[in-house]
């Protein structure tokens, strides 16, 4: 077996090619175009032959392109951690830091890792991943204007500052449109010219909000049951997941999210765990937010489970990321239900 790990940047892709017990067999380099990672694929197929498994550095828009245009050619994608491959590179023999380096480290973390996921298409993951992405940004956008027209406000008349969030709602908005266009001066201008900016964001963001509403209710009424789990929410599971048939066990999909803990204990602190700051940072913030509405819903059951936790003695962090690991085990059966039913055919179906 030939493992080939890549190094991507924006302009260039690095490839080192290693075999099955982690000697580098050959080196390219190729533009970041699709032409260029035909040429990877040429240059592996005919130095290495047919059987390969390519592993890519986790690095979302950057790796996102090679890694369509080597499963669109019928290639094995693993996904590398961008952790795991800095881990493997500091164990390795070779000191410093290049492309060469980096790709070899991805390689050797594809071999020493074989669970690690494998990528996989999966149109309905990537829609929502792209829309969820863009209203962050757009979130983002407006929050920074919020702020500078919250500042020129203050410079006209403190008294006069919004309330917080009170800039997201159209009352409030037209509201201080009105007072800012009786008041003359730079200041006053600019103040509307971000107001401009904050209202048609947020036009943007709600229209957004509810193509995504629609979309995840069409597509996953299952982790929609789930108590806590809004559209939102349940949109941001499915983009991030990017295929759930690609985790062997809820387990390994807890992992990925950084819900698994992880053993920090010798001697007599045997079964002592710690939280995890690794895995898909976006897919623990959805759970978490789903862990915290649970938590305040006095009948909801993982309400009732971390109130028994505390009253056993775990402090409100452990408790709480005790219900963190209980609710990634529904979200994992709920997204694969739910990939189940979007895959059903249309004979199995009126069976």
């Amino acid at each position: 077996m030939v493992v080939v790990g890549a190094d991507v940047h924006k302009r260039s892709h690095t490839f080192v090619a290693v075999d099955e017990v982690g000697r580098k067999l050959g080196e390219k380099t190729v533009r970041a175009t699709t032409e260029g990672h035909r040429a990877a694929l040429m240059w592996a197929r005919d130095r290495f032959g047919a059987e390969l498994t390519w592993g890519i550095e986790d690095c979302r828009n950057m790796s996102a392109r090679l890694e369509r245009d080597l499963l669109g050619a019928g290639q094995p994608v693993v996904r590398v951690p961008t952790k795991l491959m800095a881990q493997t590179r500091k164990s390795g023999r070779t000191r410093g830091k290049s492309d060469p380096i980096d790709a070899e480290a991805v390689a050797r973390a594809v071999l020493r890792e074989p669970h690690l996921p494998v990528a996989s298409h999966d149109e309905v993951s990537r829609e929502l991943k792209l829309l969820t992405d863009r209203r962050d940004v757009l979130v983002a956008q407006r929050t920074s204007a919020i702020n500078r027209l919250r500042w020129n406000v203050h410079e006209l008349d403190p008294e006069r500052g919004p309330a917080p969030r009170a800039l997201k709602a159209a009352a409030h908005q037209q509201a201080l449109r009105a007072w800012l266009e009786t008041v003359p001066g730079l200041v006053a201008e600019l103040a509307r010219a971000e107001l401009d900016d904050v209202i048609r964001l947020t036009t943007e963001i709600n229209a957004l909000a509810k193509r995504l509403e629609h979309r995840t209710r069409e597509i996953a009424p299952q982790l929609l049951d789930i108590p806590g789990c809004a559209e939102l929410s349940a949109a941001k599971l499915l983009g991030e997941a990017a295929g759930v048939t690609r985790f062997k066990s809820e387990a390994a999909f807890a992992c990925h999210a950084g819900v698994a803990p992880i053993p920090v204990w010798s001697g007599n602190t045997a079964g002592q765990m710690r939280l995890s700051r690794s895995g898909n940072r976006q897919l623990n913030a959805a759970i978490h937010r789903i862990a915290l509405t649970q938590i305040r819903m006095p009948d909801s059951a993982g309400h009732a489970y971390y109130q028994r936790l505390i009253a056993e003695g775990k402090t409100k962090n452990a408790a709480r990321r005790c219900v963190k690991r209980r609710i990634t085990r529904r979200v994992y059966r709920a997204l694969l239900a739910d990939h189940e039913t979007r895959n059903q055919t249309p004979q199995s179906a009126a069976a």
